[in-house]
């Protein structure tokens, strides 16, 4: 199969903010797909959808399959570009479709479809102008986020607040840095987890990754903030959360947890692979954070993957069950 490799490339612009590029992929994440499809037999186009004229290179270089893992280039539906140019072609390629991830890139919606669905999620209050009444039922702690951004971009520890003039100042600040609406949600206290769903021949929810920051106290961190995703591993700031794969759960709660992820999967619509991003509180509930179509596919440091080695899967399977799946939708 003649595959075509979409990406975004992870750089270094000093006059961009810090996190401005973290939801690019780095080098060592396009060579590991690429490398795993062609050990499976498939030729591969690395294609950075950055290049001018990306609409006039698929017209003249056709495919067979585009592996998709771009994150497109601004705007707030930005993780559908490249979607949107390959349906308008015809060319059929892997993950949700323009929908779905607009969708899914809208922390807002989100939570509106998965209110909609009966499915957990803290409370919130979406920020428009900055100045909105505060939500008489919303309780504090608050955390404070754009609305329409990933990889943890514009969230630090300052971001959970307590009080009305921090949480008015950081909506301000985010709004300045950003240029969107604001997302602030009740800050749930209790275990970060994370699921993966899989389609390879049938839907496969992946061992439940818990990530425990009790190990981060020398940096502050209690949450995966950006810095802790950014700087995972790092000994000397202090960020080495600990990962249980399978999470510490009960079978009972186990089960919960994994219903909650193929419904929120379900509910945006999501094809061939996604992330969903769970904060388990004390009282068990499992409340949704955000759902992600598109997750880190680095084969060393990227959640997805770690529950997929955990299911006893390889790296070449990941990816070859994601460009399969892919390919049975397209003669379905």
């Amino acid at each position: 199969m003649k595959i075509a490799l979409t990406y975004n490339l992870k750089k270094k612009d000093e006059t961009k903010p810090a996190d401005y590029f973290s939801e690019f992929d780095s080098e060592e994440t396009i060579n590991a797909i690429s490398s795993a499809l062609k050990k499976r037999g498939h030729t591969v186009d690395l294609v950075n959808v950055e290049q001018p004229n990306l609409f006039s290179h698929f017209r003249k270089n056709r495919v067979d399959m585009v592996f998709n893992i771009a994150e497109g280039k601004c705007g707030k539906f930005r993780e559908s570009e490249i979607p949107a140019i390959l349906d308008y072609l015809d060319i059929p390629y892997t993950g949700s479709n323009t929908f779905s991830l607009a969708l899914a890139l809208n922390k807002a919606l989100t939570k509106k479809i998965l209110k909609a669905e009966n499915i957990p999620t803290p409370r919130f209050q979406v920020f428009i102008k900055g100045n909105e009444e505060l939500d008489s039922n919303l309780k504090f702690p608050l955390i404070v986020k754009p609305n329409r951004e990933g990889s943890a971009k514009g969230i630090s520890v300052s971001n959970v607040v307590i009080t009305k003039e921090t949480l008015f100042s950081k909506i301000k600040e985010i709004q300045e840095l950003y240029k969107q609406e604001v997302l602030v949600e009740e800050f749930i206290d209790g275990k970060e987890l994370t699921v993966g769903i899989l389609k390879n021949g049938k839907v496969t929810i992946l061992p439940i990754l818990e990530i425990d920051f009790s190990t981060c106290q020398k940096s502050g961190e209690y949450f995966y903030s950006w810095r802790m995703k950014e700087h995972q591993g790092n000994t000397e700031f202090g960020l080495v959360p600990t990962f249980h794969c399978p999470a510490r759960l009960d079978k009972n709660t186990e089960e919960l947890v994994k219903e909650v992820a193929l419904k929120t999967h379900q509910a945006l619509g999501c094809y061939d692979i996604s992330r969903t991003d769970i904060r388990l509180s004390k009282d068990n509930v499992p409340y949704v954070l955000e759902i992600n179509p598109l997750p880190g596919l680095n084969p060393t440091e990227s959640n997805f993957p770690l529950m997929a080695y955990a299911a006893g899967m390889q790296y070449e399977d990941i990816i070859e069950a994601i460009l399969m799946s892919a390919s049975e939708r397209r003669m379905n």
